[in-house]
Order: structure tokens, then sequence, then C-alpha cells
């Protein structure tokens, strides 16, 4: 549940640098390093043409969500015997079993007389 909470809440953000068509670097933490072309367009732009530069940079941000307050009134009667049930049968899940009674514990071992594994000569090797 908590991992759940955790991915419905995160929120990132996608940086990708295009030269042209072809991506040159993508980033999802930190920012995206340049191809070094858009400087050098921006310098040659100065003296030529004042047009725009091969180089673009793209952002996709995804939002998390920000408000988890969900109350148990607006959930809908069905959603609310579900939740009663689901919380009772998992209560009643680790119940303890029932302690077994052994009639052994009342009577006693027999006395040991001989040793047995002598008399028929069998030994663990």
């Amino acid at each position: 549940m908590a991992l759940l909470v955790f991915i419905s809440t995160l929120s990132f953000t996608v940086e990708s640098h295009y030269c042209g068509d072809v991506i040159v670097d993508s980033s999802l933490f930190g920012s995206v390093k340049s191809c070094g072309m858009d400087l050098s367009q921006a310098k040659s732009s100065k003296d030529s043409f004042k047009g725009k530069t091969c180089c673009n940079n793209e952002q996709i941000v995804i939002n998390g969500q920000n408000e988890l307050s969900v109350s148990f009134d607006s959930l809908t009667n069905n959603q609310q015997l579900f939740v009663a049930s689901f919380v009772y049968t998992y209560t009643n899940l680790f119940e303890g079993l029932e302690n077994k009674v052994s009639s052994f514990t009342e009577y006693p071992p027999p006395l040991i007389v001989k040793s047995i594994y002598k008399l028929d000569e069998t030994y663990l090797i």
C-alpha cells in the first residue's frame, strides 16, 4: 500500500536535447548537456544571419497527485461493505491455532532395561 501511495505522488521531469532531429542527451534528474552547436551558431548568427538554431531543448513534466485525502464518508455503500469485510477477514486470518492436547503426557515412557542396539548389534557409523 505504501508503494502505491509513493508511486501515485511521484513527480519527475525528463529533459532532452535535440540537434536537428537527433537526440543528443537525455536526463531524468539533472540538466542536459549541450552538443556545442547552439553556442557556435549563436556566435555566427550575429555576423551572417539571424535565424533559428538547429538545436532545441524539450521538457516532459509528469506531475504526481498532490491531494491524498480520501474520507470514509465519501465511499459508496458497496465500497464501505468491501472495506469492512476485508478488515474483518484480515484480522481473523492471524488467529492462533488450537492447542492439541497430547494424551501421552499423562503416561510415562517405559524404563529401559537393556540396550536394544547392543542386543541386535546394530550401530550407526
